[in-house]
């Protein structure tokens, strides 16, 4: 806790810096804006609202629960020509193919995750599973991801997610179904279910838990208050989730989400996204080396307005955090489970 060093993080294969007394330090950097608090419930302006146009000039139906609709600008189209033939190793490219979708979680945009009921959680978990098995019937990796808050680059209040499919496996996906793969093939259990267990008994990083889920800061956290939400049995798909593991799934999504906007008493930014084995071609294949997971990279460090910035030694070294894994774990357990607000 006093003392820098640096940690293994098997699932990446790299290392991180952990100098915890660096948060000591007096800040006189940039400061965040606090997300608005007067974010109307419904604007007729705001292309993800129900009954809204959107920039393609499709008009959004009155819904009343999550909605699903294809991005308006989208990163990956289905029908992308080929790229030209490369002349040279050192200048290559490759087809990239997808769709990309858009999921409103809930029709009123003042209304994040934490604050929405169970049930409505549900309704999102299920929605994920829907396009991961959907998408997954024909693509090889299904990116389902949240940008919560504009410090992580979402240009929209309203609660919503987005699910990229791809044509091919992307960078982190490749890393860790070769970490994993490496892992069952040495110790004869998946990495991320051993790694469960141990969290489960040692519970210094432990920050909720029930009888389907737990989340821990990992040992080897890159973010300030990042963590990792991980079931307790083996379970490679989001869609192979049962009704029950989808409802304790909801539960514990709701008590670590409040703790997060609790920690500063603000509406918590972040990147998250569902990490499982890969789909289309690979569903014929064998993927027990894979266990489903979530990860949550808040970039919030001292306060609301104080972030965490990857930049300098991160971009041309290693990546370096300031309060080890332990301390932000405590913090974060120890906060209460009912909303601030």
């Amino acid at each position: 806790a006093e003392h820098q060093h640096v940690r293994y993080n098997p699932l990446r294969d790299d290392w991180v810096l952990v100098s915890a007394h660096r948060v000591k330090r007096p800040w006189q950097g940039q400061l965040e804006k606090p997300p608005p608090e007067d974010v109307p419930r419904w604007d007729p302006k705001n292309p993800l609202c129900p009954g809204a146009t959107r920039a393609s000039g499709e008009v959004n139906p009155n819904y009343e629960g999550t909605f699903v609709f294809p991005n308006d600008f989208p990163a990956l189209q289905p029908d992308a020509p080929e790229p030209d033939d490369s002349d040279h190793p050192l200048f290559q490219a490759a087809p990239a193919r997808g769709v990309c979708k858009v999921m409103c979680f809930h029709p009123w945009s003042d209304l994040t995750l934490p604050l929405m009921s169970l049930p409505e959680i549900r309704a999102v978990i299920d929605a994920w599973a829907k396009l991961a098995t959907e998408l997954g019937a024909s693509y090889p990796w299904v990116q389902i991801f949240e940008n919560k808050g504009a410090m992580m680059g979402c240009s929209n209040p309203h609660p919503h997610c987005q699910v990229w499919a791809s044509s091919f496996l992307p960078n982190e996906a490749c890393l860790e179904d070769r970490t994993q793969r490496q892992h069952l093939s040495q110790h004869g259990v998946p990495m991320l279910l051993e790694y469960a267990e141990q969290e489960a008994c040692r519970k210094e990083r432990l920050v909720v838990e029930n009888a389907d889920w737990l989340v821990v800061v990992p040992y080897w956290a890159t973010w300030p208050y990042q963590t990792l939400l991980l079931p307790r049995h083996h379970v490679c798909r989001l869609q192979d989730l049962s009704d029950s593991e989808k409802d304790s799934l909801a539960s514990i999504m709701q008590r670590l989400l409040i703790k997060y906007d609790n920690l500063f008493e603000v509406s918590f930014p972040y990147s998250m996204g569902w990490h499982g084995a890969p789909t289309g071609p690979y569903l014929e294949e064998d993927c027990r080396h894979w266990q489903l997971h979530a990860h949550y990279y808040p970039p919030l460090l001292r306060s609301a307005t104080v972030r965490k910035f990857m930049v300098g030694y991160e971009m041309l070294a290693q990546a370096q955090r300031d309060l080890t894994p332990e301390q932000a774990a405590e913090r974060l357990r120890s906060l209460p489970e009912v909303h601030y607000k």
